[in-house]
């Protein structure tokens, strides 16, 4: 990855943010990099232009709230998934967008969506336990992957588009083979689950999943020292894990990477960035926060404070701009640069 001109995370700092009517639960930037979509608690998704920041809603493709949101390769189709279960297209630029097509594609919520590097596939998961994989050009159904036994939080393709990834509530991260859906080898993301045996709740799983661009090294993400799970009294936590260790089964964490004082944090998102280094976003009842680590430390080297909680995280394809999605009903856009003079 070549590093952008003027990139530096410590110089991190806000530079637009736009109002919406309820809490947002996800937010994406468009592949071209014009638009920036959320998903919210109204069963809406909304389109920013992020050079004028008008705002344009995308209404009748879900009856609950909006909990993932992916594109088409080509960004020509946005792709929204719900608590309600369906999975919908849309004409991503429409001046007056209705929905292209919607599928019943899980039971109960869906809590993550990927597509594949060709983009020719997308994979969701949900309260349902099972991830499925889908041809994106026409939403038939291509495969289903079972094996977990909770709630799948989160899915992720790697580079090479030929293995899946995913994590559930009870810390099981599995990699699947995409071409026979054979699960392949389970990792050891353990520390990212807990059952506090008081309020009688697991609690945890695994909120993120991010590849590095050369497909060697991955990240989970969520929290641990859940003390008080139903306080929201909790540390967000991060996993390295080395993808070239041949160990087919139980493979484990090669370091553990922590934000110390932040004692009521989840991480949502995780994204490599051109340095090598890892941002995660943090939200929970400390705040928000962006986290920024070096794979071989195990504290994060800078944090950046956010307005509010926020829920979802996403990197600009310029790799300088992060719209963060929050609680406060806001969308906003981090730059990691210095500011303008």
């Amino acid at each position: 990855m070549t590093i952008p001109e003027g990139f530096d995370p410590k110089q991190a700092h806000v530079v637009s943010q736009w109002a919406h009517d309820r809490p947002l639960n996800a937010c994406r930037f468009d592949p071209a990099g014009r638009f920036a979509f959320c998903g919210s608690e109204d069963a809406l998704v909304e389109r920013f232009n992020l050079a004028d920041g008008v705002r344009t809603i995308f209404s009748g493709g879900h009856q609950t709230w909006v909990r993932a949101i992916a594109y088409s390769k080509d960004g020509a189709q946005a792709i929204s998934a719900g608590c309600d279960g369906k999975i919908t297209w849309w004409e991503s630029a429409a001046a007056e967008p209705k929905p292209i097509r919607s599928i019943e594609a899980h039971k109960g919520w869906i809590r993550t969506l990927d597509v594949s590097p060709d983009g020719t596939q997308l994979v969701s998961g949900g309260n349902d336990n099972v991830v499925r994989l889908w041809n994106i050009a026409n939403g038939s159904l291509v495969r289903e992957f079972t094996g977990h036994t909770r709630h799948v939080y989160n899915v992720a393709f790697h580079p090479e588009g030929q293995i899946l990834f995913s994590g559930d509530l009870t810390g099981a991260l599995k990699q699947w083979d995409v071409a026979t859906g054979k699960e392949v080898r389970s990792f050891d993301a353990k520390p990212l689950h807990s059952f506090n045996d008081g309020q009688k709740v697991d609690f945890g799983g695994i909120r993120a999943i991010a590849v590095s661009p050369d497909g060697k090294w991955l990240v989970a993400g969520g929290l641990h020292k859940a003390t008080n799970p139903l306080g929201a009294v909790h540390e967000p936590l991060v996993l390295l894990f080395d993808l070239q260790n041949q160990t087919e089964e139980g493979l484990k964490p090669v370091r553990q990477l922590i934000a110390d004082g932040i004692t009521g944090g989840v991480i949502w998102r995780l994204k490599w960035l051109s340095d090598g280094s890892i941002m995660g976003l943090s939200g929970g009842s400390t705040g928000g926060f962006l986290l920024f680590w070096k794979p071989d430390t195990e504290k994060d080297y800078h944090r950046v404070a956010l307005p509010s909680l926020a829920r979802d995280m996403d990197l600009h394809p310029d790799g300088l701009q992060v719209a963060t999605a929050h609680h406060d009903k806001h969308l906003r856009i981090t730059r990691l640069a210095a500011k303008a003079t």
